[in-house]
C-alpha cells in the first residue's frame, strides 16, 4: 500500500478538485439559470484535470524516482490515480448531486425536454444518479488512461 502512497492522494486531490469545480458551476449558475451552457463551460474541468495528473507525476519522477522516469513509469503512476478517481467516482458523484447541487438532475430534465433535445422519458434516465455515477466511472477509467499516457510523454526523461 506504501508503494501507491502518492497515486491514493492524488486520486483523492482529483475527486475534491472535481467536487469543488461542481460547486463552482452550481455557484455560478450552470445548473440553473444558465443551464443550456453547462455542456460548454463543463469541459473547462479538462484543464484541471491534466495539471492534476501533470502534478501526480512530476512529483513521482522527483520524489520516488530520483528525477528519471520512463514512458511506464508515468504510464502507471497515472493509470494507479486513475483507478483511485474510478473508485471514488460513486462516492463523488453521490456527494456532488445530494450535497452540492441537489435539484441538478430536476434542472437538465426540465431544460432537455424544453430544448427538444429528449423525451421525459430519456430525460429522466440519463439524468439521475445511477446513470451519472456510471458514466463518471467509465469516464475516469477511459480520460484517465488517455491523459495518462500523453502526460507520460512529456514528464518523462528516461528510455
Amino acid at each position: 500500500m506504501n508503494n501507491y502512497k502518492l497515486e491514493i492522494r492524488w486520486g483523492f486531490i482529483f475527486s475534491v478538485a472535481m467536487l469543488l469545480w461542481l460547486l463552482l458551476e452550481r455557484l455560478v449558475g450552470l445548473h440553473s439559470t444558465y443551464i443550456a451552457q453547462h455542456m460548454m463551460w463543463t469541459n473547462l474541468f479538462a484543464i484541471v484535470a491534466i495539471a492534476i495528473y501533470v502534478f501526480a507525476l512530476r512529483q513521482k519522477k522527483i520524489h520516488e524516482l530520483n528525477g528519471r522516469m520512463t514512458w511506464k513509469q508515468g504510464f502507471m503512476c497515472g493509470v494507479g490515480v486513475t483507478v483511485v478517481v474510478a473508485i471514488l467516482s460513486p462516492l463523488t458523484q453521490w456527494l456532488a448531486h445530494t450535497f452540492v447541487s441537489p435539484h441538478f438532475f430536476t434542472n437538465m430534465v426540465e431544460y432537455a425536454v424544453s430544448s427538444g433535445n429528449m423525451t421525459e422519458a430519456q430525460a429522466v434516465v440519463y439524468f439521475s444518479l445511477q446513470s451519472y455515477m456510471v458514466q463518471a466511472v467509465i469516464g475516469a477509467v477511459a480520460m484517465g488512461v488517455i491523459t495518462s499516457a500523453v502526460v507520460a510523454l512529456f514528464v518523462r526523461n528516461a528510455k
